[in-house]
């Protein structure tokens, strides 16, 4: 009788533990999905703001250009150069800055993996 006890009890534990594992693979799969659809739409909206933001900066560019082209299209050249350089620069900076307070991948599921640990531990 008691081996039918044991028995049953091991059979319930590993149907709890499967369950755990299932509901953890769930989440997982939900933050994948949400960081996968969060970066596929962040990547359209970056590729189309660069696209008619470079336009538009050659087409004032050139505005200027052909706009001092009897006095000065050197300096003219020079100083569009030199702040193309630079917001180029201080943008780089920021995506930089930006990717190092990105919030780990996976956390609400990791989080939840410490706490099933914790909980088996005790």
């Amino acid at each position: 009788m008691s081996q039918e006890n044991l028995l049953s009890s091991i059979k319930s534990l590993a149907a709890t533990g499967a369950s755990i594992a299932q509901s953890r693979l769930e989440l997982l799969s939900v933050d994948v999905q949400i960081h996968r659809s969060k970066i596929i739409r962040l990547m359209v909206m970056i590729v189309c703001a660069l696209f008619f933001l470079f336009f538009g900066l050659v087409m004032f560019s050139l505005l200027i250009v052909i706009y001092s082209w009897e006095t000065d299209r050197m300096l003219a050249l020079s100083i569009l150069s030199i702040g193309f350089i630079s917001v180029g620069l201080i943008m780089s900076l920021l995506i930089v800055q930006s990717l190092r307070t990105m919030p780990k991948l996976f956390e609400a599921s990791i989080a939840e993996f410490a706490k099933d640990r914790e909980a088996l531990d005790k």
